[in-house]
């Protein structure tokens, strides 16, 4: 499972840093950073939800 993040599209609410810190971070613009691009074994379930409440739909699993 690989994450993918619109980083242009991004309107910087967090919700996906609440969900998972391992996942993702915010710049100092508070635009989504991924830290981990192939998610590991035990954060499926966070980067799940993270994609489904991402408020701009910013974020993809492929």
């Amino acid at each position: 499972m690989r994450l993918e993040a619109d980083r242009e599209d991004c309107i910087a609410s967090g919700n996906c840093v609440m969900i998972s810190d391992a996942l993702f971070d915010q710049d100092d613009e508070g635009i989504v950073v991924i830290l981990q691009e192939d998610v590991p074994e035990g954060e499926e379930d966070r980067a799940r939800e993270a994609v489904k409440i991402c408020p701009a739909s910013v974020l993809r699993l492929a």
